[in-house]
């Protein structure tokens, strides 16, 4: 970790130990979340978009207006 962490205790007297396994186990959950929270590349299609395709012909540009 590159910034400094201020650490706010409420209550109780915790040794400098248990105040680094605390810093320690919620530093790697933190990680760990934040790295298995990233973005598609890629967005899929929508079921929508999927089987609405199909329900017209593309439309005819060269016959022009009638």
């Amino acid at each position: 970790m590159s910034e400094a962490v201020h650490v706010d205790i409420r209550r109780g007297n915790p040794t400098a130990e248990e105040l680094a396994a605390v810093v320690a186990v919620v530093t790697e959950a933190y990680e760990g979340e934040a790295s298995a929270a990233i973005a598609e590349e890629s967005p899929r299609r929508t079921a929508w978009d999927i089987s609405a395709r199909g329900l017209r012909q593309p439309l005819c540009r060269d016959v022009g207006w009638r």
